[in-house]
């Protein structure tokens, strides 16, 4: 497996924030128990400081069960694991992390802005602290303060609802957020805001591990990776190690002065008026030249593949049937 601490950025700080060793969690079940699932069996892993971690897997993999682990809401069969420095269900690492779960459960009858007052008492935040903070992570996440005050939650969207849970995890203002399935139940607008809150927060240093399934948004946002399969942390890296660090563009297009285009292109293949190859030079230019010589563009994309295909191809090769 990758070492973790090759992919950080040049500079960055490279405090343990993360580290669980052989962690393994077994579940009895039947009716006389004496059947066992194990959702877990036994992870390495380690996440620094300002990292932003992303797990990916198949539904049933273990990301939400690895996820309330490290919270302590599950407790380990076996295994280690430290958060901040601090052993897993320590409360006092509880103080210092955000937590927003898939499927938040929220009081109807508060307002937004009640129950983010509720979330900030559990930490005993200074009321004077409340008023400023709770209207910038309102504005943070995309969220009326007149509606928040007025609107019970019983009344609100799946996706208003999200934005809610995405405020309460930061109302701490935590050093560690983890997030479980953020984007879940959003439009593409609010999956947006919440990438670029994502971003913000990476930009201020804070350390961030969540689940999902957009793996477009993992890709775009996530400095290393860890892929699940049965209970196994079957691949972990940085993006650029997993999926390479090539800088070549696969191009297909249509029409055009195909010739001419010949000494921009390498491994050029030609089928009636359609085309492809990889370009050579600036990509920039080689737009130009296509629009020039009367042709069409259909698909640029970066000569390595997508975390999409790689996750695929990685389950492929353990087994795991895809489509029909």
């Amino acid at each position: 497996m990758d070492s973790p601490s090759a992919d950080l950025h040049p500079g960055q700080a490279k405090r343990p924030v993360v580290e669980i060793k052989q962690l393994r969690k077994t579940y009895r079940t039947g009716f006389w128990l004496q059947q066992k699932i194990t959702p877990m069996k036994g992870y390495d892993l380690t996440i620094y400081e300002g990292e932003t971690f992303g797990l990916l897997g198949p539904n049933g993999a273990g990301k939400t069960t690895l996820l309330k682990t490290l919270l302590g809401l599950v407790r380990p069969t076996a295994g280690t694991g430290s958060i901040l420095g601090h052993p897993i269900g320590d409360r006092r690492m509880k103080e210092t992390i955000g937590y927003l779960p898939e499927n938040p459960y929220f009081y109807d009858y508060l307002t937004g802005w009640e129950f983010l007052e509720f979330t900030a008492g559990l930490f005993r935040i200074p009321r004077a602290i409340q008023k400023q903070r709770i209207p910038v992570l309102l504005e943070m996440v995309g969220l009326s303060v007149k509606d928040t005050r007025k609107k019970q939650m019983r009344r609100y969207s799946k996706g208003m609802l999200q934005r809610v849970g995405m405020a309460q995890a930061l109302i701490n203002d935590p050093e560690l957020v983890f997030l479980d399935e953020p984007m879940s139940g959003l439009d593409p607008l609010g999956r947006y805001q919440i990438r670029e809150i994502i971003l913000s927060l990476k930009k201020q240093g804070k350390t961030i591990f969540f689940n999902s399934h957009v793996l477009s948004d993992v890709e775009a946002i996530c400095d290393r990776v860890g892929i699940l399969h049965q209970g196994e942390l079957i691949c972990e890296g940085g993006i650029d190690q997993l999926l390479g660090s090539t800088n070549t563009y696969h191009v297909e297009g249509r029409g055009g002065h195909i010739e001419g285009m010949q000494e921009w292109l390498k491994q050029l293949e030609v089928q009636g008026d359609r085309w492809q190859g990889i370009i050579q030079g600036s990509p920039e230019r080689f737009l130009t030249i296509v629009k020039e010589m009367g042709g069409q563009v259909l698909s640029l994309k970066l000569g390595r593949p997508s975390l999409e295909e790689f996750f695929v191809d990685q389950l492929r090769q353990r087994g795991l049937v895809i489509g029909a």
